[in-house]
Order: C-alpha cells, then sequence, then structure tokens
C-alpha cells in the first residue's frame, strides 16, 4: 500500500485504483493504488476524474506531498514530449491476479441446458436417421460436402447433424472459423444474403488440422428455418451459392420443404428427417435420466414423449424442468402436465360432457372457466382433436365436420380472433353432433 492511513472527515474514498498520475509542483508523479483499502482510506480536498476504468489524473495539494511515496518522477516538458507512463501491474498485483486466476479454474463449470449437453458430438450419434448418417459418413471420408437441405419436423435432429458432420470436417479448432450459422427466422430479408452470407462465402480459407486429418477448403453456411427467409432473400442467395461454389457449401434447414424456391431445392441434395418413433426418444430421454440420476418411471417417460408430440427437443427440456421442479423428487405425470400446458384429461372430458348435456348455457359457462383459467385456446383445438378421432362412440361422417372446424378456429385463432367467441362456436358444433346420437 503506498498511501498511508489517512483519516479526515467528510473526505472522499479512493477504492478499487489501479493506477494515477499525480501533477504536484510540475512534476508528474507516478504511483501505484491497491486494488482494495481495508478500512479505506481517504484523502480530503482530493478532486477526481476518472478518465477510463483504469487510470485517472489526480490534483494533488502540496501539504500531501510528503505522503506521496512515488517510483519516478518525469518533468511537464518530457510528458508533454511524449514519455509514456508505465501502466503494467506490479509483482504484488500479478501474484493477486494469478492467486484469483487459479480460483476461477477450481470454480464448478456452468450449468447448460440437457438438449446442448447431449446434443449429437459425431454423426454416429444421430438417432433413427440411417440415409442421412450413411450419406454423410461417405462425404466424410472423402472430406467434401455438397449443397444440403435438410427439411423434417421439428425436434428431429437437423440442425444437430449438420453441426456434427461440421466438426468431425474442419476439427474443433477450425469450427468457429470454417462455419457461420444463421436463423433465417430472424434475419430473414435480402440485406443478410447480400452482407453477412456473401461477404462470408468471399472468404478463402487455408490451413490444415492439428491431428493431420483431411482439411477441405471451403466453408459451411447454415441457414436454419431456411423455409421463413422471403422470396427475394431466397431468390438472392441462388446466385451466390453458384458463384462461391468453390469456397462455400450451404446447408438449409427447414420444416416444410414447399416454402422453398425450386431454383434452391435443385442445387441442393435434400434429405427428409423422420420423425422419431416413440421408442427412440424413450430410449435417448431414459438414457439421459440415468446419466442426470433423475427419478422417473416408464409410465412418466411415455407419458413424456405423448406430450412433446414427437419432438425430442421439446421432451428433453420438459423433462430438464420437470427436474428442477421436483427437487430430486420422482417425477410424475401431474409435473409433466403442469410444465408442458397441457390440459388435464379431467378438463376435456368436462368440455364433452357439457357438449352432451346439450344446454348452451352450461357450455357457456364451462368455456368461461376454462378461458379464466389461462389455459391457450390452441392448445384446447390440439387435444381435442385427438380425442374427436379417437372416439368410437362418432361416426365418420361427425368426425369430419368436427375435425373441418377445429381447422376453421384454428385459422381464425392464428390470424388473431377472439378466443372466447371461437371455443363457443367449436363446442357448438361439437354438441350438434354429439345430440344427434342421443
Amino acid at each position: 500500500m503506498i498511501f498511508p492511513a489517512l483519516q479526515d472527515p467528510g473526505a472522499t474514498s479512493l477504492l478499487g485504483i489501479v493506477s494515477a498520475c499525480g501533477l504536484l509542483a510540475g512534476k508528474f508523479h507516478r504511483w501505484q493504488i491497491g486494488t482494495t483499502l481495508d478500512p479505506p482510506h481517504s484523502l480530503a480536498s482530493l478532486p477526481a476524474q476518472i478518465l477510463n476504468g483504469q487510470t485517472i489524473c489526480v490534483l494533488v495539494p502540496s501539504r500531501f506531498h510528503s505522503h506521496l511515496k512515488t517510483k519516478g518522477e518525469v518533468t511537464m516538458q518530457a510528458f508533454l514530449k511524449g514519455t509514456s507512463v508505465s501502466t503494467k501491474p506490479s509483482l504484488k498485483d500479478r501474484g493477486v491476479a494469478a492467486t484469483a486466476g487459479s480460483s476461477g479454474e477450481n470454480k464448478k463449470t456452468k450449468p447448460v441446458p440437457w438438449v446442448e449437453k447431449y446434443r449429437p458430438k459425431c454423426v454416429d450419434e444421430v438417432a433413427f436417421q440411417e440415409e442421412v448418417v450413411a450419406v454423410l459418413k461417405k462425404s466424410l471420408e472423402g472430406a467434401d460436402l455438397p449443397n444440403l437441405l435438410f427439411y423434417g419436423p421439428p425436434g428431429t435432429g437437423k440442425t444437430s447433424t449438420i453441426l456434427a458432420a461440421a466438426r468431425e470436417l474442419f476439427g474443433p479448432e477450425l469450427f468457429r472459423l470454417r462455419v457461420l450459422e444463421l436463423n433465417a427466422s430472424d434475419e430473414r430479408g435480402i440485406q443478410v444474403v447480400r452482407e453477412k452470407v456473401k461477404n462470408f462465402a468471399q472468404l478463402t480459407v487455408s490451413g490444415s488440422r492439428s491431428d493431420g486429418k483431411p482439411c477441405p477448403p471451403f466453408k459451411i453456411v447454415i441457414l436454419d428455418e431456411a423455409d421463413s427467409m422471403t422470396s427475394a432473400a431466397q431468390a438472392a442467395l441462388r446466385r451466390t451459392m453458384e458463384k462461391e461454389s468453390k469456397t462455400t457449401r450451404f446447408c438449409l434447414i427447414c420444416n416444410y420443404v414447399s416454402r422453398i424456391i425450386e431454383p434452391l431445392t435443385s442445387r441442393c441434395s435434400k434429405f427428409r428427417f423422420k420423425p422419431l418413433s416413440d421408442k427412440i426418444q424413450q430410449q435417448r430421454l431414459l438414457d439421459i435420466a440415468d446419466k442426470e440420476h433423475v427419478r422417473i418411471s416408464n409410465e412418466g417417460i411415455a407419458y413424456l414423449v405423448k406430450v412433446s408430440e414427437g419432438d425430442l427437443r421439446k421432451a428433453i427440456t420438459f423433462l430438464q424442468s420437470a427436474t428442477r421442479l421436483t427437487g430430486g423428487k420422482e417425477i410424475t405425470e401431474k409435473v409433466i402436465t403442469d410444465i408442458a400446458g397441457v390440459m388435464p384429461a379431467e378438463t376435456i372430458d368436462g368440455i364433452f360432457a357439457a357438449c352432451q348435456s346439450g344446454s348452451f348455457d352450461k357450455l357457456e359457462a364451462v368455456v368461461k372457466d376454462l378461458i379464466d383459467e389461462g389455459h391457450a385456446a390452441t392448445q384446447l383445438v390440439n387435444q381435442f382433436h385427438d380425442v374427436v378421432v379417437e372416439n368410437d362412440n362418432l361416426s365418420d361422417k361427425q368426425k369430419s365436420i368436427i375435425t373441418e372446424k377445429l381447422a376453421e378456429v384454428d385459422k381464425c385463432l392464428a390470424d388473431g380472433a377472439d378466443e372466447h367467441l371461437q371455443l363457443i362456436s367449436l363446442c357448438a358444433t361439437v354438441m350438434q353432433q354429439l345430440t344427434q346420437n342421443c
């Protein structure tokens, strides 16, 4: 500590200052101030102006001259001529920083979402997509890839597959330099293609992998959710794919291949990702539950797969959320229902009972209670569809009428219609069809 203890009433405390320059008697003084002052030392009548987060310039009154223990002096003229002032940390400060760094290394690693933690690290770990894996492995053996188009339902491994392939192709040291990943739903305009994609595609790459494996002389641009891109942006991408074919490969990922323009699909090798079977999802979830020491029964896993609707990513997220909620206790179907936001079976049965009663007043009361409880109308439409299709008491004609009404209501809700009115209209149609059996 360079400053001794100076206690003045109302003095300004100096805390956490790394270095300072003081002007005293026409000369600059350099001194080092410790990063912590305990107890806080102070200098009365010491005006200070912080220039940046590290260095301040202090005008020191002459009466404090005896308290300064300088490390060196330079005259004003020499300073103005460009003499540099050293701001290197002292050996003591270096020791403190080293100690802090070593203690930081001993801290536990930050928790990461299980979706990222258990994302496939190589192509062989991709589940239930044998055709895609076989083609990619052949391409990786030759250190080459065509332009790719992955399409299929969400949560089937499209993004994970191309990321795993890129890691195998470039290695961990070149992966960040060779791969540009964009989410086209956020950056969907033509300006993104003209700036980010085009500038990255024009860069030439060089270098080899440290492990000696062959490294291809190209980069990869991953456009996730490419079906959200505007038609103008897709048209602009067409020319870039042709012009930069020597230095760049493109991978388009989408849910609906029909929303990708034909000139783009013709330039890519298309791969359809099949929906994951319930058995595959249950095996993966049981494996994660075993590694994370989660208490959940096979019935709970089966129900988790059911509410996730074939989306393995959603199922893993639900599993992690349920684990945090239960705090080590066994995960039940009720916990999964609360986490997933689905309506309990009792609620659906209550709506059906109100429709079968033939009383519009009772039906309206049930719908009002449903809205007041905060249930989403879109969720009711999705669950209602499954109940109607699986109901053996309805004829095929009645099922077709109700499902057609479900489609109309779903479209109206997507356009922003009032939820209460749409549910009343839907339930009235269901009541009309159910009462015909009575």
